[in-house]
């Protein structure tokens, strides 16, 4: 037995603890298990509202006037006109004419003690004004004072016909005085959201909340295929699904995003707090084919387990979701108009590394902003490719592995975070991503790979020896794929890869010591395998074709693989300590093996998708077996 059989005991001891197990590749390739402290990040402390500074009027100075200058006439005159005058709205300018220029600055107090204003009566003394003058000067001020009010509120349609500049200046004060309105903005769509509802099947390991079945008794594990029932087509309508390490979103017909698994890191992108405690669910086993999940008492999280709703109030109001990603601790959301949306954050060999720059973990849905007309997305662990409309391929987030197909210096290794297009040429059709390596495929049916090769994963073996060569640099053809159509679909796992073509052909590559490939080992030639120091075969060098399916879609967990083929059925096989493959055993399935059971049998499944230790598989809701339904628009 393949030295993956000694990780059966460990996978037994994690089931009975809240630790989460983080697969990292060490200096020799191999994979070594990290364990994450299972506290939940206490909920980042909400940013305190920013007040809006109100302005107030100001003034004109107080002028003092001496008495024997006016006679007691016109100071009466004069305060009545004041009186008037301040019942004007403070903030409507007025004109002052020359004339008035000295008794405007006897009426108007200042309220604003930081300006001084110069008067006329500072520099020469208040000319005295007739009788005649004095009342024809109080029927202006009076009739002025009554326009400026009626100005104020007088409707925008007539406002027009008021002086420009007042009626610019009016309509500026009420604006700030209202609330935001939050506006929808323009879209230009280049992608179309799916609208075929699927019904949800899971299995392996949820001790974590993995399967979104609940908080039930029956459903920390399920070893073969069972409906969820909290997302049935005809209630719930999901029309995409994403997988990723320990978490898993879906994207429903009435454009919302659920999510449910392990949120430590934020990769729910919602508050996910629960004042319940925990106990050993290592005892609690489901039937093989049942749906129940009516017992309570597993301790898990029901905010985790069970598929919670995305607050979508910070999205902009028109935005259309299109396709989910989901990497080890992150989920993305890509728009029809090609935006792109994400919460969670990346982690590197020493721990939680950034969702950006300048923010550590994103707990909410929030945009990354310099990625504009995106029209796909790929997950790794820990990193993230996006294709545009033009052809270019942008990668961000951990580079340790050279799976961002660029150079990362060390003193800058934050910059790994910004979406960056590389060593790439345009005219890009597709991208793929396994754990730890990357994938593009070329208008001209040539596909690229570039990342972590210690098992030949990139499918990239010049002068390859035993122990595998060095990770790849930079974006490489992969060769030996001639005789095969053009790959439309390509995952992988830890250190394997799966794709199928157009012509329904199911290759793989990469590791097979632990039956990652589906393939009787023994029937494969010696010239395509490296051989370990015991000469047990170890390696798959070349692109090799898995019997027997006419392909659909694929998946690719850790160490374990799924394909799905046209007539409807799903193949599984690899490691399935946890029952991640759905076949109803723990122990390694080494070839492609049909899953079968009441759940899924005769149904049109049309996609699958593989975490770390469980599987999501989605078919079509009220069909059954027919191959012509395909599977496009639902992964």
């Amino acid at each position: 037995m393949p030295p993956r059989k000694a990780a059966a005991g460990a996978t037994a001891t994690r089931k009975s603890s809240r630790a989460t197990k983080e697969t990292q590749p060490d200096a020799n390739g191999e994979s070594k298990a990290t364990t994450q402290s299972t506290a939940k990040a206490t909920k980042n402390a909400s940013k305190p509202a920013t007040k809006a500074a109100a302005k107030e009027p100001v003034g004109s100075t107080a002028t003092k006037t001496s008495s024997s200058t006016m006679k007691d006439s016109k100071k009466e005159t004069t305060t009545k006109a004041s009186t008037r005058a301040t019942k004007a709205p403070a903030n409507e300018p007025t004109k002052k004419s020359n004339k008035r220029k000295a008794e405007d600055d006897i009426e108007e107090p200042q309220t604003n003690g930081n300006k001084k204003t110069k008067t006329a009566t500072a520099k020469a003394p208040v000319k005295k004004a007739s009788k005649r003058e004095v009342e024809d000067e109080k029927v202006a001020h009076v009739n002025h004072s009554k326009r400026a009010r009626s100005l104020s509120e007088t409707p925008a349609s007539e406002a027009e016909s008021t002086p420009k500049k007042t009626a610019t200046r009016t309509r500026k004060t009420a604006a700030t005085k209202a609330a935001p309105v939050k506006k929808a903005r323009k879209i230009v769509a280049i992608n179309e959201a799916p609208t075929q509802k699927l019904n949800v099947y899971v299995f392996g390991d949820g001790t974590n909340g993995e399967l979104g079945l609940g908080n039930g008794k029956n459903c920390a594990e399920v070893k073969r295929p069972r409906l969820n029932p909290h997302l049935l087509a005809d209630n719930v309508g999901v029309v995409s699904i994403s997988v990723g390490g320990m978490h898993t979103a879906v994207l429903t017909k009435d454009n919302k995003i659920l999510t449910w698994g392990v949120n430590d890191q934020g990769a729910l992108g919602r508050n996910t707090e629960w004042e319940g405690g925990l106990r050993d669910i290592s005892e609690d086993k489901s039937d093989d084919d049942s749906d129940s999940d009516s017992d309570t008492g597993s301790g898990l999280n029901p905010k985790e387990s069970t598929p919670g709703e995305l607050d979508l109030s910070d999205v902009p109001e028109g935005t259309v979701f299109t396709q989910l990603a989901c990497s080890d601790s992150a989920t993305f959301a890509l728009t029809n108009d090609g935006l792109v949306f994400g919460c969670g954050t990346f982690r590197s060999n020493e721990g939680i590394f950034g969702f950006t720059e300048d923010i550590l973990i994103q707990r909410t849905l929030t945009q990354i902003p310099t990625l504009k007309k995106i029209k796909q997305l790929a997950a790794g662990a820990n990193h993230m490719l996006a294709l545009d409309s033009t052809g270019i391929v942008y990668a961000w987030g951990s580079g340790q592995q050279n799976q961002l197909g660029r150079r990362i210096v060390e003193r800058n290794v934050k910059h790994s975070l910004r979406p960056t297009p590389f060593g790439l040429p345009k005219q890009m059709v597709g991208v793929g991503a396994g754990a730890y390596h990357s994938f593009a495929m070329h208008k001209n049916g040539k596909l690229y790979s570039w990342g972590l090769n210690s098992f030949g994963e990139t499918g990239v073996t010049r002068n390859f020896e035993a122990e595998g060569e060095s990770d790849v640099h930079h974006a490489t053809i992969v060769p030996n794929l001639d005789d095969f159509g053009t790959i439309t679909q390509i995952e992988g796992g830890s250190h394997h890869t799966i794709a199928v073509t157009d012509r329904g052909e199911v290759l793989v590559w990469g590791r097979l010591d632990g039956f990652q490939l589906g393939l009787d080992i023994k029937s494969i030639p010696d010239e395509k395998v490296i051989k370990d120091s015991h000469d047990h075969p170890r390696i798959l060098k070349v692109p090799t074709q898995v019997p027997n399916i006419d392909g659909a879609a694929v998946a690719a967990g850790s160490d374990h693989s799924i394909a799905v083929a046209k007539d409807g059925k799903a193949y599984a096989w690899g490691f399935s300590t946890s029952y991640q493959t759905g076949l109803g055993t723990d122990e390694e399935v080494e070839v492609a093996t049909h899953i079968d059971n009441t759940a899924v049998r005769g149904k049109q499944l049309v996609w699958a998708g593989a975490g770390g230790q469980f599987s999501v598989m989605a078919g079509l809701a009220g069909v059954e077996n027919v191959a012509e339904n395909g599977v496009n628009g639902h992964a």
